[in-house]
């Protein structure tokens, strides 16, 4: 991870990159694609994009790459799809001799806009090389009334990977989940009554917060009480001891901990720090 991220273009001369045409994207405006294409990687090539406008996808069929964000590393192997939110800062790298890539630009429209989430996260287990021979050939046939045959299949895996109905419903079901657990931080929240609430095994709600939001449950949980107490140390001139009972911490100890771990000061230093 990094403290920054600039805008940079490193690519080498071993690479090579295939753009499908601005015109053939304008004719999928059904589809909010702004920029794709597929990339052979070797050598040297490092991408990186400061609060980018639209979301990135990076879809590696072959070899490995490395995601960089502000807040984590993540490899990108086989059959991994990347899902970076629009201006979520990263930087892509080679990680291996040879990197084989398809990689999108969507446009940050109500289309695509239950992608916009807090941090990157990482679809495993993808079957998406019908998806690559579709941009293939939407690279290289040069015949508008052929490409027009090839874009449903663009369409179908698209919609298939990032807008299934089950995706959706599980996404808005961990949103809601969280939301009721903003409101009532000082309840005593545990994996248990998180797993009551949604009806799922605990394994399963791990994965499914890793996925979304690159967190554990409680991790997730940990941050939006931190977050909450930032912000009352900042608007109030309620004692530690009453701000942390009120986002969920009995002992003071451990709250003064989780804040430091995660604000890199104590509580009273934060308070100070900010006047």
């Amino acid at each position: 991870m990094k403290n920054h991220i600039n805008d940079m273009l490193d690519i080498g001369p071993n690479c090579s990159e295939r753009f499908i045409d601005a015109d053939v994207l304008a004719k999928m405006n059904n589809l909010d694609i702004t920029l794709a294409g597929c990339s052979n990687l070797s050598g040297r090539y490092c991408v990186a994009r400061t609060a980018p406008l639209e979301h990135t996808l990076f879809y590696t069929l072959r070899g490995q790459g490395k995601l960089t964000t502000i807040s984590k590393e993540y490899p990108l192997v086989a059959n991994t799809l990347a899902i970076l939110p629009t201006k979520q800062s990263f930087e892509v790298s080679i990680a291996s001799q040879q990197w084989d890539v398809i990689w999108l630009n969507l446009a940050n429209t109500k289309r695509w806009q239950h992608l916009a989430m807090e941090k990157a996260f990482i679809i495993e287990d993808q079957k998406l090389e019908p998806l690559h021979l579709a941009m293939e050939l939407l690279y290289s046939e040069p015949d508008a009334t052929l490409r027009e045959g090839i874009i449903p299949i663009l369409s179908y895996y698209l919609n298939a990977t990032l807008r299934g109905d089950n995706q959706n419903k599980t996404n808005n079901r961990l949103h809601n989940l969280f939301q009721d657990i903003e409101k009532r931080l000082q309840y005593d929240w545990t994996i248990e009554a998180m797993c009551h609430q949604l009806h799922y095994s605990p394994p399963h709600l791990h994965r499914l917060c890793q996925a979304q939001f690159g967190k554990s449950p409680i991790q997730k949980l940990i941050h939006l009480r931190i977050e909450r107490a930032k912000s009352l140390l900042l608007n109030t001139r309620w004692p530690v001891q009453h701000i942390a009972t009120y986002v969920g911490y009995t002992n003071i100890f451990n709250f003064s901990k989780s804040f430091k771990k995660l604000a890199g000061v104590s509580p009273s230093k934060f308070r100070r720090g900010q006047n």
